[in-house]
Order: structure tokens, then C-alpha cells, then sequence
């Protein structure tokens, strides 16, 4: 049995040469891929159905009154399925971000670039939506080459028209879908039933994103993938011999050879048809091995399959498959390094939901006001003035009140202050703490404070109280 080291062929490089999207003047290779029929393709198009009507359902869904999820990075609110982080908890996204990065980093190790193919938004949309309107009205590949090269005919207008005006369409439609991820649906009922005088900046934002998303899927195309997105190259790296990802078997279909009638074949099973690449969005050759420009859209498995189903071969030649169970016929998902990346994971999903279950809706800070003193009152009380702030760690209103727990005192505030709080909002004022003398033993003491909504704790903290020293 052959090993890395012994490879049954030699490879050729010379690929890697050159951007496979630029020719040697330097332009652009438009890809004009073949339409994709087959078992993955059509797996691939339920789920797709299925992300999408999540995607557009997700806005719509709600939980305690408030959305499932929002990322409203103008005001720093996100909710993630019900829990509100708001500029409070920059910690917590932060652990959150972390946390997710390195689920990214344990998925990609095991099962290779699977979002990219099946889930990624800019994979979905352009293949599944983008490219469906184009072969609808421009035909497959050979239909849309010959009308790109067509003098400008009425019906290449029309048809160059038609498809353009539906991109556009669609490209409007992702814009108000992104808006409602950042303010919410009502918010967006809002703006679409008001006036657009009331709401210039954010219908400027919907036409600024409409131009941006219309840019992409109509012209940056696979380049968004190739060349913008970082997480290609980043396979390098993530990515060793038992990942699991689209993959050649070199092992069965070298050395390649055309099919001849009445001939005993003596090379391996590919016979060369270049359907492989014929198929691929970013316009590769599957064959030369794992390359950043691969997306795992599986268009080759169900191109070379259908070949190999034709001339009578056993399918697989492209299939999912680790480069271990190509050379050694033996694969081992849970590695050292995936346990490694699994304790790191539980270990930050574990800190963050004991985080999470012990975080307050509230988060007061009451300090001594700075260069006063105590007072000694006539009554036998002490008084210590105090600036605090309440900070709402929710998306609701809170009406908190502050209680002193112990010793037994009273407060009272400066002027009448206002302590109700909006989402996300903050109060502050000033407030006289006394306490009796008699409950003072010593010169500093600790006080025990608390923060209500009617019958509800909602925090406690503590505070330091200035006495004359017996």
C-alpha cells in the first residue's frame, strides 16, 4: 500500500502557478459553470430550502416579547436565541465570538469546508438563487457564453434586462432581510409604512447594502470566495489527513486515460472528460488536489458519478473522503488535536453558561462622593453622600428600587430622581445613606445594598459607610 511518501503518481504543479481566476494578461476569467444535476445537487437544494426559510423566519420568531436574534451594532444590543447582550456585557460577547471561533476551528478539522458548501449565505444565494434565475432565462453554460459574445440583439437586451432587474430584485429583498437582523421587524414595519422623509439614513443604508449585495452576486461572483473571504486560506492550517472534505481519488483514477471501444484499459478509472471542471463555480480542477478556491459544492461528485454511471464504472472516483482513507484506507475523525479542540470548546461554553445563569439584570456601582465627608447629625445619626449609577442589563423596562439590607439605615435621594429604565439604559444621581451611630462599631464598615423591581431581587452589591472612630 502506497503512503504519502510513496505516491503512486506525480502530481502536476504547475497550477499553482497562477490565480486561476486571472488569465496571463491579467484580466478576469469569467466561469461559466455547467448546470449541476445529481443526488448532491438536489440534497443540497432541500437544505437550501430549509436555511432559507429559516433565514427569512428567524426575524419573525420571538421569545419573552423580544427577538430571537438581533445584532444591532449601531447601539451595541444582541439578542442570541433570547439572551440580550447589551454594551454592559462586552465581555460576554466577547467570550461568545471565542467561543464560536474555535466551533468553527473543531468543525472545519473534522469535516473541512461543509459550511462553505452547504450553509455559507454567499454560497447559498449565488448558487441556489443568483445562478437558478440565470440558467432560467440565459440556458446552461454554452447558451450564456455565445449570448455574452452576441452583438447587443433585442432579445440579448431583454433577456440581459430581465435577468439584471430579478438580480436587483433580490439584492433588495437580502438588503431589508439584513435590516431586519439589525433592528427587528417592527422596526422595519416601521419604515417601510412610514414616510421616507422620516427615515432617509436607514433607506439610504437598504439602497447603500442593495448596491453592495447587487455588486456581488452580480459581478464579484466566486471572487467573493477566492479572493475577499479569508476563512479559503485559512484550510491550510485547519485542515490535515483525516478532515473530511471533497477530495479526488487519485489512488483509483491514475494514471488518466481516455475511453477506447474494444481496448483492455490499463489506466485508472478517470478517462479524462473534464466534466469536473466543467461543473466547478470557481473553475478548478478537483483532480489537482485540496486548493483554497474549493467551496465543497459538490457539482463534481454528481458530474464525475454521472460519468462513471455511463461507461459503466463504480461511482465514488470524487466523493467525500479524507486524504488518509485515499492512501491508507483508514481514517480517524477524533484525533488528538479534535479531543484538544473539544476540552478547549466545553471548557469556554461551560464559563460562559455559568456566566450567563449568574448575570443580574441590573449592575449598580455606588461610590462615596469624592471629598466628602461623613456628617455626625443632632438625632445621633451618620450620613455619607454617595453618587451611584443603575445600568439595565435587559431589552426591558426596569423600575428598580435600592434597599439597604444592613446595617439597618435610610436613604435619601437628591431631588426626586427618575430611576426608571429603558432598555439597555442607565440612572444615576445622588443619594445620603444614615445609619445610627450606634449600629457603627468601627470606623469603616461594610454595607449590604440591594436592587428591587417590586417583590424581585435583582442584584446585590456592597459599599463601604464612613463613621467617627470611637
Amino acid at each position: 500500500m502506497k503512503t504519502f511518501d510513496t505516491p503512486i503518481y506525480e502530481p502536476d504543479e504547475s497550477f499553482r502557478d497562477q490565480f486561476n481566476a486571472v488569465n496571463e494578461d491579467g484580466k478576469r476569467n469569467w466561469f461559466y459553470p455547467q448546470k449541476p444535476k445529481g443526488k448532491w445537487h438536489n440534497r443540497r437544494s432541500w437544505f437550501t430550502v430549509l436555511i432559507l426559510s429559516l433565514l427569512f423566519l428567524m426575524p419573525f420568531l420571538k421569545f419573552n416579547g423580544q427577538p430571537l436574534l438581533l445584532f444591532n451594532v449601531m447601539e451595541r444590543k444582541f439578542i442570541i436565541f433570547g439572551i440580550f447582550i447589551g454594551p454592559q456585557d462586552y465581555w460576554l460577547f466577547g467570550l461568545t465570538m471565542l467561543s464560536f471561533m474555535v466551533f468553527i476551528v473543531l468543525f472545519t478539522t473534522i469535516f473541512g469546508r461543509l459550511w462553505c458548501g452547504w450553509a455559507c449565505p454567499q454560497t447559498v444565494f449565488m448558487e441556489m438563487v443568483f445562478r437558478k434565475i440565470e440558467y432560467a432565462i440565459e440556458g446552461d453554460a454554452g447558451k450564456q457564453k455565445l449570448l455574452t459574445k452576441a452583438p447587443w440583439t433585442t432579445e440579448k437586451i431583454l433577456k440581459k434586462g430581465l435577468k439584471y432587474t430579478l438580480f436587483l430584485a433580490v439584492s433588495f429583498l437580502i438588503a431589508n432581510l439584513l435590516l431586519a437582523y439589525v433592528l427587528g421587524v417592527d422596526e422595519l414595519g416601521k419604515i417601510i409604512s412610514e414616510p421616507i422623509s422620516e427615515h432617509v439614513p436607514l433607506f439610504a443604508g437598504i439602497a447603500g447594502f442593495t448596491a453592495v449585495f447587487y455588486f456581488n452576486f452580480a459581478w464579484l461572483r466566486d471572487q467573493a470566495c477566492t479572493v475577499v473571504c479569508p476563512y479559503g486560506r485559512l484550510q491550510g492550517v485547519l485542515l490535515d489527513r483525516n478532515s473530511i472534505a471533497v477530495a479526488y481519488d487519485y489512488q483509483r483514477g491514475e494514471p488518466r486515460g481516455k475511453l477506447h471501444k474494444g481496448q483492455d484499459r490499463t489506466e485508472g478509472d478517470c478517462i479524462n472528460c473534464h466534466q469536473c471542471v466543467a461543473v466547478c463555480p470557481t473553475g478548478i480542477d478537483i483532480r489537482n488536489g485540496l486548493q483554497m478556491e474549493c467551496v465543497n459544492c459538490t457539482a463534481c461528485i454528481d458530474a464525475c458519478d454521472s460519468m462513471m454511471d455511463k461507461v459503466g464504472f463504480e461511482p465514488g472516483l470524487i466523493r467525500y473522503t479524507s486524504e488518509n482513507v485515499i492512501v491508507n484506507k483508514t481514517n480517524k475523525l477524533i484525533t488528538n488535536r479534535v479531543i484538544a479542540y473539544i476540552i478547549v470548546l466545553v471548557l469556554l461554553w461551560s464559563g460562559l453558561g455559568i456566566m450567563i445563569a449568574k448575570r443580574t439584570d441590573t449592575q449598580t456601582t455606588l461610590f462615596r462622593a469624592p471629598g466628602s465627608q461623613y456628617i455626625e447629625n443632632k438625632d445621633g445619626t451618620i450620613s455619607n453622600l454617595y453618587t451611584f449609577k443603575i445600568f439595565n442589563k435587559t431589552n426591558f423596562v426596569v423600575r428598580p428600587t435600592i434597599h439597604l439590607e444592613s446595617p439597618k439605615g435610610k436613604l435619601i435621594f437628591a431631588g426626586k430622581p427618575d430611576l426608571t429604565l429603558d432598555g439597555a439604559g442607565m440612572s444615576q444621581g445622588t443619594l445620603f445613606i444614615i445609619i445610627p451611630k450606634s449600629a457603627l462599631p468601627n470606623r469603616k464598615t461594610k454595607l449590604k445594598m440591594s436592587v428591587y423591581q417590586g417583590d424581585k431581587k435583582l442584584e446585590s452589591f456592597e459599599t463601604t459607610f464612613m463613621a467617627p472612630e470611637e
